[in-house]
């Protein structure tokens, strides 16, 4: 075999990180989820072009790049989970509970099952068959998460049911993490085996339960406090994080556990969103490292040879999984087209998929010929899904017309879901003094007002609608629907904030009301069009008054 054309860890890692920079800016146009071209960008540096050493699959080197690598991605594992639990809110969900739990529980069942007796068809054994059952079994949270959240329609009633499913499975995947957690390395009498798995599940109990109960009694106003410095706010998360992680390790559970449930802790407070977006970019880089070396570690051979098995299980995956979905969903008593929806939207395997594989390699229960075909299956299956959620009201609208639908008995008619919860709303940035005199005095008007800030403790006496969240991300613009909003107002300080949110508000056509704190930045908000500038609390009243009156004699 030729040498590779890097062999040092900061040569391996940065072309890892080129190249799959490259790949994300090349296919962007055709929504290809960044899991699926980090593992082909693995598989082209490593066994296709040569130019990375291959990372054994499983393996753990002890010294040299390779273990280096192996701890970064082990660590991205870790994070990557961190981030599904953090995607799990339970107020989210709570409407769509009994269908989430019945869709969940009925799904993983029946594809379990079917996965498992597909897999003996084809001729595997049985605890090979058994760990692709359970990578069937799963759909990823954090590509369906991203693509309803691109789309708007995370919080759709067929979003919301989605979401719900996503934690019913997630936790389900953590039971099994903890059933191989506690059969790893046993291979004596089945008395040890059992003691190991009930010291396994009562460890995970437990601390399930400390999540939950920190996050009832403790997080809230630990985080409410550090949310005064909001670059401390990933520091503070990650340290949550770790805790987790650390006590997962003494109790002899897997990390992948310990970060799953920090997460979950943390998405029931109200900056989960702003830690999500802090969250996010470091998470990125250590799966990227995690998937191409994931990629990498693959052989060519290998997965050519499975090819007549991936094909199968793709399409049981992208057909069977959504018929099943669509039965449950229906006989719950939803609409033809939130059924479908719903149903459509979980039609791929999951980041869990590759994590239980990966675990049972390392315990040591598969041989590594599984993990490029169920790689090959979530290559297929998350980009073909992706297309699918994007364009699922066409697809619905074929099948409705060629009559696909018929045999699920749901009801034809739809779901009347309220509109957007924010409309012809005043958006005020910004809760110090002025900012919250503002507000009052706009509630009091009558106005439907939504107040943001970064500190929840500024936003606790206000009664009317208040958002936690930094104005300066672009997400933040769709989750206070700025393009729906009838006026936006910054009481901020902070000059390039401003500046920007200004240059939004330009783009979008939205009046503007700024906070002129400085002469120096008035000729600069003059610029990016700004229509009213306030210099004091009582002339802010009155510019604010005669905006709200231009507002309405232009849109009687």
């Amino acid at each position: 075999m030729e040498e590779p054309l890097v062999t040092s860890f900061v040569g391996i890692v940065g072309l890892m990180i080129v190249a799959a920079a490259v790949a994300l800016v090349l296919l962007r146009k055709i929504a290809i989820p960044s899991i699926v071209l980090f593992i082909a960008t693995g598989l082209m540096l490593g066994p296709v072009l040569g130019w990375i050493p291959i990372l054994p699959l499983g393996e753990h080197p002890e010294e040299g790049p390779g273990a280096t690598i192996t701890l970064i991605a082990e660590v991205g594992i870790a994070l990557l989970l961190f981030v599904v639990g953090l995607e799990l809110s339970l107020d989210r969900i709570r409407d769509v509970g009994k269908v989430a739990v019945a869709a969940g529980i009925g799904q993983v069942l029946f594809t379990a099952a079917g996965g498992f007796l597909i897999a003996i068809l084809l001729g595997f054994d049985p605890m090979a068959s058994l760990f692709l059952a359970i990578a069937l079994t799963f759909s990823s949270t954090v590509v369906v998460v991203k693509l309803l959240d691109q789309k708007g329609e995370l919080n759709s009633l067929y979003g919301r049911i989605a979401v719900g499913i996503f934690l019913v499975q997630d936790l389900v995947a953590i039971v099994i993490l903890t059933f191989l957690v506690g059969l790893r390395g046993e291979e004596v009498a089945i008395g040890q085996v059992g003691w190991s798995l009930a010291a396994a599940f009562a460890g995970m109990g437990l601390m399930l339960a400390g999540a939950l109960l920190a996050a009832r009694y403790l997080l809230r106003p630990i985080f409410n406090w550090v949310a005064q410095w909001p670059a401390a706010m990933l520091i503070w998360s990650l340290c949550w994080c770790f805790l987790f992680v650390a006590g997962a390790n003494q109790m002899g559970l897997s990390e992948e556990i310990g970060a799953f449930l920090a997460g979950l802790s943390l998405a029931q407070l109200d900056c989960s969103h702003e830690l999500r977006r802090r969250t996010h970019p470091l998470m990125s880089f250590f799966i990227a490292v995690f998937f191409i070396s994931l990629g990498s570690g693959m052989e060519v051979g290998a997965v050519a040879e499975q090819w007549f098995a991936a094909t199968v299980f793709c399409l049981f995956v992208l057909i069977g999984n959504p018929f099943i979905f669509m039965f449950i969903i229906a006989r719950c008593g939803y609409s033809e087209k939130t059924s479908f929806l719903t149903s459509v939207t979980v039609a791929q395997i999951s980041e869990f998929s590759f994590i239980v594989i990966y675990a049972g390699l390392r315990a040591g229960l598969i041989d590594e010929q599984i993990v490029p075909l169920v790689a090959l299956v979530g290559l297929v299956t998350m980009a073909v899904s992706s297309y699918m959620i994007l364009y699922n009201v066409p697809l619905h609208r074929w099948c409705s017309r060629w009559g696909l639908l018929g045999m699920f008995g749901a009801n034809a008619a739809e779901e009347t879901e309220p509109g957007p919860e924010l409309s012809d709303h005043i958006i005020i940035v910004g809760m110090n003094p002025l900012g919250k005199r503002l507000a009052r005095d706009l509630h009091e008007m009558g106005e439907v007002v939504l107040a943001v800030d970064t500190d929840p403790r500024k936003l606790a006496d206000l009664s009317c609608r208040t958002m936690v969240g930094n104005i300066d991300y672009p997400a933040m613009t769709e989750e206070v629907n700025m393009a729906g909003a009838r006026l936006v107002i910054s009481a901020l300080q902070i000059e390039d904030t401003n500046r920007m949110l200004a240059w939004r508000c330009r783009n979008m056509g939205l009046p503007t009301v700024i906070h002129a704190f400085d002469e120096s930045v008035v000729d600069e908000l003059r610029k990016e069009g700004v229509a009213y500038l306030i210099d004091t609390r009582t002339e802010g009243r009155r510019q604010l008054e005669m905006a709200l009156r231009e507002i309405r004699a232009s849109n009687p």
